[in-house]
């Protein structure tokens, strides 16, 4: 089992740095550590395609893998075509009098030159259509959906048949969900209304557990890395906490009891504040850390073509190796303390109130 992953880590590695050193633009000419800085940006961007890496072929720049995703525009009317037709942001697509030019992960509209007009601060000026396309991001996204959707349908038909006993797969995952529901939500929420919010803990959980997982594969996927992301997962956090909460949760936060009125007056608008800054920290602390670990990681990775010798290079892929083992952990870790921290707040939310005497 240790050589199998140790097999499996020295593959991901070896693939992550092949497309350090062969993933860039061809025009754009400039140092190596300019050019892995790039290659990093560029691995932390939502993308119209997938692919594991790249290499030349003369002139010509060869993709490995490389699978176009659905284009979705609204411009005037529905406009959809394949992202390959793009051809990585080096032709022009035509649709009806409309011409539309990918150009640093964003689609405009342009001309058939693909002429791109820039402000002083040169930032492109083009119109931009509606996208509403299927980038890297959604499809991982409805992937991991799917996954779940058929991984926790299966241990829920292995109960029924079972007589309340997981099979298979479900063993794994029998002992993580009895760890929620157990040592999460019934400590914070309560015996009375932990299940009420079981579903929801249960889906964030594991949805952010997988997809950080498949953030550290060569696929290039960083969607917790995404704040767009992280900021749907703690409104959703935020609108279950402050619409299910009870009139007690209210008053502690409008009207403290038990305070003199003109602290009342004073802390009201502190606790109303303190309304929006958890979900708000909830978002952060996921976005940064995963943020910071796929930058970490590939700064590592970057490190082995920067020093290139046998010393340099095979202390990097040490440190990027142990990273990448510290990763597997931070990946359950950030959907450990985003869960606690969701349970927690819903705790608040419905809390009864207690009598001040006793």
């Amino acid at each position: 089992m240790k050589r199998a992953l140790l097999v499996f880590f020295t593959l991901l590695l070896a693939t992550h740095a092949f497309a350090v050193s062969s993933d860039k633009e061809p025009e754009k000419k400039g140092s190596l550590k300019e050019e892995i800085k790039a290659y990093i940006q560029h691995h932390l961007k939502d993308s119209h395609d997938f692919y594991l890496g790249s290499y030349k072929d003369g002139d010509k720049k060869k993709y490995i893998g490389y699978i176009g995703l659905p284009v979705i525009l609204w411009d005037n009317g529905l406009v959809m075509f394949s992202s390959a037709k793009f051809k990585h942001g080096k032709a022009v697509v035509s649709k009806g009098s409309s011409h539309y030019k990918l150009y640093h992960g964003k689609i405009y509209k342009t001309d058939q030159a693909g002429t791109i007009n820039y402000d002083d601060a040169h930032h492109a000026v083009n119109e931009k259509p509606l996208d509403l396309s299927m980038t890297k991001s959604v499809i991982t996204m409805l992937f991991t959906a799917f996954l779940m959707f058929f991984l926790f349908r299966s241990l829920a038909q292995s109960y029924h048949k079972n007589g309340g006993v997981a099979a298979g797969i479900g063993r794994f995952f029998e002992p993580i969900i009895l760890y929620i529901r157990d040592d999460i939500a019934i400590p914070n929420i309560g015996e009375k209304h932990h299940g009420r919010y079981m579903s929801f803990l249960l889906t964030v959980f594991f949805f952010i557990w997988f997809l950080n997982l498949l953030g550290l594969t060569p696929l290039g996927i960083n969607v917790t890395g995404n704040i767009a992301v992280t900021f749907g997962l703690a409104l959703l956090t935020f609108l279950l906490t402050n619409l299910t909460a009870n009139k007690n949760y209210w008053a502690h936060i409008f009207w403290m009891p038990g305070v003199p009125i003109p602290m009342k007056i004073l802390l009201m608008p502190i606790e109303l504040l303190g309304v929006i800054i958890k979900p708000f920290s909830l978002l952060i602390r996921l976005y940064a850390n995963m943020q910071a670990g796929h930058i970490v990681l590939m700064s590592l990775i970057g490190l082995m073509f920067i020093f290139n010798n046998w010393l340099g290079s095979s202390l990097s892929f040490l440190l990027a190796f142990a990273i990448s083992l510290i990763e597997l952990l931070v990946a359950a870790l950030q959907a450990y303390i985003f869960t606690m921290l969701s349970a927690l707040y819903f705790g608040f939310a419905v809390e009864e109130h207690h009598d001040e005497a006793h």
